[in-house]
């Protein structure tokens, strides 16, 4: 069942040029809550009935605990390309471009916004069939196919799945959305550092400071072999500055002050967004309620960790642990990023420690518990730790059923260090390696220490290579 409209069906093979206007979205949600709050009930109620719902049984699966306090929304960038989108590709399809998890913490007004990007290689759930879908039984894919198969709902499904993460709702946009959203504040500023010409994106920008409207934004966002290295990583990271940049254009006092300008915006936003059924105006003025004092050091982006995909060169997987401990973060509600106050004093108090860097640390990853895969994990974990990886393998000299972190003789502080890390390691001296420290994973093996994933430990801009709305706004040409 749907509201004013249904929700688009899939319906071709998709374009060979992948398009991403849907990470805005996060930005026009979180944007969206907080306006809510400055009109009057009813005039907010009016202009979200142009909102298009759909149903989504929720019911259907075994779905992670909600903790009381924290929101989470599913946030869809859809490719569908019928309609205003037509112009961006001759063929449709609802594979999202974008796929994001948006969290807000309604007690503390912190938000933190999650990329999963599109090229994640997951074990996808088997979804039933329904009303315009065929369903798919359980197998491994790429995050995004969901949709093709089962609609928003197996999307949904999907990405709890592999996350742990409890979702309330969903939102998803599409391109023509985005523009007029961008054209409704007047357009964004941006530093564009160096001259972008990329015609798969219809994009041709000077560098230097400038204010990009809609059209030039959607190829912003979309652009992906005009700047950078040419992959959606850094699109990714190229989408997470501008929405920085986007929130605080709607947080200015030339738009909130703007009867007209407002207006406008919530029109764009809610004439182009379809949510489930229980996404209502009581949820969204809570929301409102809670972001009404947001501070844009507490709007965090970051992306899930991800690494080379082990079987598939131009794909991706998740890092473990880091994501999983980043997704029980979320999930929990800790609050990811503390003030630059607070992170400056732990940086101090870094640097005022005794004892080594693990920037200074050389180790080889080694893995004696017959689980495939599990040195390569460990390595990523290590390498976004700091950590110099030497490599890593099976061991060939030393098989100690404990986690042993072996040192080359004067590394014993480098070595109780990494052991501290660990959940059980123990260390031991050794002559002759060919690094500062073989670390060994035994049959006890347990992952990291306890609190890992805590707040000090997933510091989203530091760890995880994260920013914030506000961090975002220092970056100049």
């Amino acid at each position: 069942m749907a509201g004013k409209r249904s929700a688009p069906r899939p319906s071709g093979a998709l374009n060979a040029i992948r398009m991403s206007a849907g990470q805005w979205i996060a930005c026009a949600a979180t944007a969206l809550a907080i306006i809510a709050s400055l009109g009057g009930y009813g005039w907010y109620q009016g202009i979200v009935g142009n909102i298009t719902t759909a149903q989504v049984d929720t019911d259907a699966w075994d779905r992670p605990t909600s903790v009381e306090g924290v929101m989470n929304l599913l946030i869809l960038g859809s490719d569908i390309r019928s309609g205003e989108n037509a112009e961006y590709g001759e063929a449709e399809g609802e594979r999202p471009d974008t796929i994001l998890i948006a969290s807000i913490n309604v007690d503390s007004g912190a938000a933190t916004l999650v990329n999963l990007p599109r090229d994640l290689i997951v074990d996808l759930p088997a979804c039933e069939a329904v009303e315009g879908y065929q369903g798919m039984s359980a197998h491994s894919g790429m995050i995004n196919s969901a949709m093709t198969y089962g609609g928003v709902g197996c999307q949904w499904k999907t990405v709890e799945t592999i996350t742990g993460i409890h979702l309330d709702h969903f939102v998803m946009m599409d391109f023509g959305g985005f523009k007029d959203m961008v054209d409704a504040i007047g357009g964004v500023e941006m530093c564009i550092p160096a001259p972008i010409d990329d015609p798969k994106a219809k994009l041709s920008l000077e560098a230097g400071t400038q204010t990009l409207n809609g059209e030039e934004s959607l190829g912003y966002v979309r652009s992906r072999y005009g700047q950078g290295d040419g992959s959606d990583l850094s699109r990714i990271d190229r989408q997470q500055e501008f929405m920085g940049a986007m929130l605080r254009q709607v947080l200015s006092s030339e738009v909130m002050t703007s009867p007209v300008t407002i207006t406008n915006f919530l029109g764009a936003v809610t004439d182009s967004v379809t949510t489930d059924e229980e996404l209502t105006v009581d949820i969204m003025t809570d929301m409102a309620i809670a972001m009404r004092e947001v501070d844009l050091g507490n709007v965090q982006f970051v992306t899930a960790p991800n690494g080379q995909h082990p079987t598939d060169q131009y794909r991706l997987a998740l890092s473990q642990p880091a994501a999983s401990q980043l997704f029980a973060a979320i999930n929990s509600g800790e609050a990811l990023a503390g003030s630059e106050e607070e992170e400056e004093e732990a940086s101090e108090e870094s640097d005022d420690a005794e004892g080594p860097a693990p920037s200074e640390i050389s180790v080889e990853v080694l893995n004696n518990t017959g689980v495939t895969g599990l040195a390569g994990e460990v390595e990523v974990a290590l390498l976004e730790e700091g950590y110099d990886v030497t490599g890593n393998g099976n061991p060939v000299v030393r098989f100690p059923a404990q986690t042993t972190v072996y040192y080359a003789p004067g590394q014993e502080a480098a070595a109780d260090l990494l052991a501290g890390s660990l959940a059980n390691a123990v260390t031991e001296e050794v002559a002759g390696l060919a690094q500062d420290l073989e670390l060994v994973i035994g049959q006890d093996w347990d992952g990291f220490a306890d609190g890992s994933g805590s707040e000090s430990d997933v510091s989203i801009t530091e760890d995880l290579g994260g920013t914030t709305a506000e961090r975002t706004e220092e970056s100049a040409c």
